[in-house]
């Protein structure tokens, strides 16, 4: 059975910085691409950082390149996105998400969703 599970969220300050955490299990992880995603009250949901497990390439989203960074620790079969210089804007619920070979941004190849981790970047 396919799960995937989200840890690390809260509240934090602005500038600030968490970690999120995605811990996957049920499926051949190694054909997959691993993206978060996020979704603000009252906006859609967008992608933050997808990498691949084929060849570790990795993509962000243009708000946020250069603050976070997406990450593989291979022993816990868990992927990592560390989140610096948080800002309000970047409030919302983060999900991870696993997608068959395709690398992207969007949320259409993405077959497998956790249930989230609430952020909160709030003076």
């Amino acid at each position: 059975q396919v799960q995937l599970v989200e840890s690390g969220g809260g509240l934090v300050q602005p500038g600030g910085s968490l970690r999120l955490s995605c811990a996957a299990s049920g499926f051949t992880l190694d054909a997959y691409t691993i993206g978060w995603f996020r979704q603000a009250p009252g906006k859609e949901r967008e992608g933050v950082s997808c990498i691949s497990n084929t060849d570790g390439s990795t993509y962000y989203a243009d708000d946020v390149k250069g603050r976070f960074t997406i990450s593989r620790d291979n022993a816990k079969n868990t992927w990592i996105l560390q989140m610096n210089s948080l800002k309000p804007e970047d409030t919302a619920v983060y999900y991870c998400a696993a997608a068959y070979f395709i690398s992207s941004l969007s949320s259409g190849p993405y077959d497998y969703w956790g249930q989230g981790t609430q952020v909160t970047v709030s003076s």
